[in-house]
């Protein structure tokens, strides 16, 4: 079984650019093409924030259209770009988003797997946190799934990147800690999943593996100094993969949104391999 796992959208209004550079819609536009194109197709997509880029109406009701033609079910999460109130005004009918309260956290079955989708988001603020109800909740839902395999996600890396000013903007140390700690107690825990970082990176987490995933559109420039500038580059757009079964577990592919050239392949008609 696959899950798709893409973050950091970005969407605007029709037309307008994000950073005076980058239109993002035609990029997610293409995005969900390639998505839509996959065999096997992916059980689900899962969107860990940032879908818009200042959390208006308007640009929610853009990044509606753009994800209908979306072929396959898809489960949002919110950044710290998001608004909660115009996030679930613009989706009445997700239910998983008006059922946490003051919090967009839900706990839902892909296939297999159990989903906890966690909110990180602190209005007004680019890092993230999880407060203790947050995190409480998140021990609840896993106490209820000690006997599923299970995917946590959620937009903020509870981890170190290396890159300085994304760095400052993780979510925050202490209940990132503390986050571990829960996790660690529920080995069934097969995957921790965020975005934010605009850029695939593993680390050992909790026990178990933390991941994020590249952008649709732009990424974070690849600056591994302390004192690194924010910027962004325009590195090919991508997507993660995470395929699961009972005997393997999870493993995670990154692929990317746009084609290349082939494939072509390593062995003649025969069987002799190609020199």
């Amino acid at each position: 079984m696959l899950i798709a796992q893409i973050s950091d959208l970005h969407i605007k209004g029709p037309g307008a650019l994000a950073y005076r550079r980058v239109d993002t819609a035609p990029y997610l536009k293409r995005c969900v093409d390639r998505l839509n194109q996959l065999d096997p197709r992916p059980a689900a997509l899962v969107i860990t924030g940032d879908l818009v880029d200042q959390g208006t109406p308007d640009q929610y009701e853009h990044l509606k259209a753009l994800l209908a033609p979306l072929a396959i079910p898809y489960y949002l999460l919110a950044g710290n770009h998001d608004d909660r109130t115009h996030l679930r005004a613009a989706f009445p009918d997700r239910e998983e988003l008006h059922t946490g309260g003051d919090f967009i956290q839900y706990a839902i079955d892909i296939g297999p797997l159990r989903l906890i989708a966690l909110d990180s988001l602190v209005p007004g603020q680019s890092a993230g946190l999880l407060c203790d109800a947050r995190l409480a909740w998140l021990e609840q839902q896993l106490d209820k799934a000690r006997h599923q395999p299970v995917i946590v996600a959620l937009h903020h890396p509870p981890f170190v990147s290396g890159i300085g000013h994304m760095d400052e903007l993780r979510l925050e140390p202490a209940s990132a800690d503390k986050m571990a700690a829960i996790i660690a107690r529920h080995p069934n825990v097969e995957r921790v999943i965020c975005g934010h970082v605009h850029r695939p990176m593993f680390v050992r987490f909790g026990g178990t593996i933390a991941s994020a995933v590249p952008a649709p559109a732009h990424q974070v420039a690849l600056d591994l100094r302390d004192d690194a500038p924010s910027a962004f580059v325009m590195e090919p757009p991508g997507f993660a993969l995470h395929r699961y079964d009972s005997v393997n577990g999870l493993i995670t592919h990154h692929g990317y949104v746009e084609a290349a050239d082939g494939p072509y392949p390593f062995y003649e008609p025969e069987g002799t391999l190609i020199d």
